[in-house]
């Protein structure tokens, strides 16, 4: 469905990533781990929705790009201004089963494990990949739900904590965030953890 969504507040999380939070479209409907699409001035970008379901608001976790075209215009946006939305949008959903679940993002990719959270989710291992312990955003809210969390801070990778920590086995992997770590999780999956399921969730 098409919108049109206020914005309400536009929150800081740290000096390179704000939350931006913005009403709900009349009638919009989403399950945690789907993004929307936001147009402004002629641009689109897509974001994972970080609020859970039931919430009467949308949350977005975004990172300010310098010079982008889009993440520095919307950091600028103040309450009451709109934006068009459209969606939801995408398949990165949780599917319960029998394996045990591991969730693993860099960066702002912590924004649909989020609202998985807050829709309910509980137990599951989280790996949050990072170049500065200040871009673990969420994490009290992330731990608290998590059988297990664990920051991974820049030189320490997520795939290295995997490698040296999880027991062998078949686990269901949801991977969101950049390209590389998506590829290199992969790759340590197919030789570390045959048989699992891995779903994933590029972030540009």
């Amino acid at each position: 469905m098409e919108g049109v969504a206020r914005v309400r507040r536009t929150r800081w999380l740290s000096p390179k990533t704000f939350a931006l939070e913005l009403s709900r479209p009349v009638g919009f409907r989403f399950q945690p781990g789907q993004s929307i699409l936001v147009r402004r001035a002629g641009l689109e970008r897509s974001y994972s929705i970080a609020s859970g379901p039931d919430e009467d608001g949308l949350l977005l976790c975004i990172r300010c790009v310098p010079g982008g075209a889009m993440s520095p215009a919307l950091s600028r946006l103040l309450p009451g201004d709109e934006l068009a939305v459209e969606g939801p949008q995408g398949y990165f959903l949780l599917q319960t089963g029998p394996r045990p679940v591991v969730f693993v993002a860099t960066g702002t990719g912590v924004a649909p494990f989020l609202s998985m959270t807050r829709a309910g989710a509980r137990g599951f291992t989280f790996l949050h990949g990072v170049s500065r312990r200040e871009d673990l955003h969420f994490n009290e809210e992330m731990r608290a739900a998590a059988g297990c969390a664990v920051p991974c801070v820049s030189p320490v990778r997520v795939t290295d904590w995997a490698a040296g920590h999880l027991a062998p086995g078949r686990y269901d992997f949801y991977l969101c965030g950049n390209r590389e770590m998506i590829r290199d999780f992969t790759l340590l999956v197919d030789e570390r953890f045959a048989g699992s399921r891995v779903v994933t969730e590029v972030f540009h």
